[in-house]
C-alpha cells in the first residue's frame, strides 16, 4: 500500500477499484462540466497570507455547526448511491464521521436506509430530503428521520428537474442500472468491489423500495424515479416543510443572494451555498465565488455552509475566511470510501484536518473563530459585479 498523504492519492486508488459506472456517477458534472471544474479551480485563485512570530501553541479546530459540537467545520455531504462506491457505504461513512466527530448526512437516494444507518451508529446523524410530489411519502420520510433521532434535516432545493449528465447517460446509469456491454466488461475486472457487493443484501435504494407507493421491488423503481421530483416547488412549499420539522433545518442549493434572503425569511437554521457539485446548471458560478456576497447579505441572520470543490484543508480554510460557518465534502469522502472503505473515509478526514490545522497556524490563527478575510489575498475580479 502506498503512503497516502492527500485526497488525490485516495482518488487514484478509487479509480482503479470502483466500476466506471459508479465512479462516473460520483465524478461527473452536467453538460460541459464547466461548473464542476471551476468549483475546484476557483479555490486556487485565492492566496493565503503567511504570518510569522505568532504564538501557535494550543490550537484547536473545534467549533459548532447548527449548535452541534464538531471536531472541525467539515461535514460529510449527502451523496446518492454511496452504497455502490463500497458495500454498505453509508454505514461505513457514518461510522467514520461519528468516530472523528463531524456530521454525516444521509441522502434520500442512499443504498442503506435511514433505519440501517441508525442501527449501526450511536450518535444522531443528519438526513437529506429531495422535494418530491408525493406528500405522503415525504411526510413519512420526515417521520422516519425523527424516529431515527436524526438531529437535522437537509432539504435540497436545486433539483426540481435533473441536470443532464452525459457520462451517466452513456454508461446507462439509471435506477436500477441498465448495463451495457462496456459496463459489464468493466465490472468483470473489479473483483474486490464485486466480492464485497456479493456479501451484502443492500444493493438498492433502501429509503425508497418498500416505502414509496408502487415501489415494491427494484424493477418498479425506474418509473418512480422519473416522476418523483416536484417541479412546482416554491417558497410556500418550503414554509410547509418548516412546519413539518421542528428541529434544525438546512436548505441546500443556494447560489443567489435573493434566494439566500428568502431562505432566511422562511426560518431555516442554515443554508448551504452549493451548485449541486456542478451537476445541475452548468455555467453557474462556483460555490466559493458565490459565497462572499451571500455571507455579506445574510451572515447575521442564518448560519452559512459551503459545498462544492473542497479537496483540501486549505479549501476549508478559504471558505471559512470568506464567511462560511461550516463546509461539506462529498466526492472527497467518496474517494476514500471506494478506495479503502471506512478506513479510507477516516483517512480523508485526517488529511483535511491536518491541512486545515497547519495552514491555519501558518496564517497566524489558533481558533476557527479567529479566521477572517484578512488571511486571504483575493484578486479584484473574484468578487466582481456579476449583474
Amino acid at each position: 500500500m502506498p503512503v497516502i498523504t492527500t485526497v488525490e492519492d485516495l482518488r487514484r486508488i478509487y479509480a482503479r477499484r470502483v466500476p466506471r459506472m459508479f465512479r462516473d456517477y460520483c465524478e461527473s458534472g452536467s453538460w460541459t462540466e464547466q461548473t464542476l471544474r471551476e468549483n475546484v479551480s476557483d479555490f486556487s485563485k485565492l492566496y493565503l497570507r503567511q504570518r510569522v512570530a505568532v504564538d501557535m501553541a494550543g490550537r484547536s479546530t473545534a467549533t459548532r455547526m447548527i449548535g452541534q459540537d464538531v471536531a472541525m467545520p467539515v461535514g460529510l455531504a449527502p451523496v446518492g448511491l454511496t452504497g455502490m462506491q463500497a458495500a454498505d457505504g453509508e454505514i461505513k461513512a457514518a461510522r467514520a464521521a461519528e468516530d472523528f466527530g463531524v456530521p454525516f448526512t444521509l441522502s434520500t437516494m442512499s443504498i442503506c436506509s435511514i433505519e440501517d444507518v441508525a442501527a449501526h451508529t450511536t450518535k444522531p446523524f443528519w438526513f437529506q430530503v429531495y422535494t418530491l410530489k408525493d406528500d405522503d411519502f415525504m411526510k413519512r420520510l420526515f417521520q422516519r428521520a425523527k424516529a431515527a433521532a436524526c438531529s437535522a434535516l437537509v432539504i435540497t432545493v436545486d433539483l426540481q428537474i435533473m441536470g443532464q449528465r452525459h457520462r451517466d447517460l452513456k454508461n446507462g446509469l439509471s435506477a436500477p442500472p441498465k448495463f451495457t456491454a462496456a459496463s459489464l466488461l468493466d465490472l468483470s475486472t473489479k473483483w474486490g468491489w464485486g466480492l464485497e457487493m456479493l456479501g451484502t443484501k443492500r444493493r438498492f435504494f433502501g429509503n425508497i423500495v418498500g416505502h414509496a407507493e408502487g415501489v415494491t421491488d427494484p424493477g418498479s423503481l425506474a418509473t418512480w424515479t422519473a416522476e418523483a421530483f416536484d417541479p412546482s416547488l416554491d417558497w410556500d412549499r418550503i414554509r410547509e416543510f418548516r412546519r413539518w420539522w421542528d428541529g434544525p433545518l438546512i436548505l441546500k442549493g443556494i447560489l443567489d443572494v435573493e434566494d439566500a434572503r428568502k431562505a432566511a425569511e422562511v426560518g431555516c437554521d442554515a443554508i448551504v451555498v452549493s451548485n449541486h457539485g456542478g451537476r445541475q446548471l452548468d455555467g453557474a458560478i462556483s460555490s466559493i465565488r458565490a459565497l462572499p456576497a451571500i455571507a455579506d447579505a445574510v451572515g447575521d441572520t442564518v448560519e452559512i455552509h459551503l459545498d462544492g470543490g473542497i479537496r483540501t484543508g486549505q479549501d476549508v480554510l478559504k471558505a471559512l475566511a470568506l464567511g462560511a460557518n461550516g463546509t461539506y465534502i462529498g466526492r472527497a469522502f467518496a474517494y476514500g470510501l471506494g478506495a479503502m472503505g471506512e478506513a479510507g473515509v477516516t483517512r480523508v478526514l485526517e488529511i483535511i484536518h491536518k491541512e486545515l490545522d497547519t495552514s491555519m497556524a501558518l496564517c497566524g490563527r489558533r481558533r476557527i473563530e479567529e479566521i477572517d478575510r484578512d488571511i486571504l489575498l483575493v484578486p479584484k475580479d473574484f468578487e466582481g459585479d456579476w449583474a
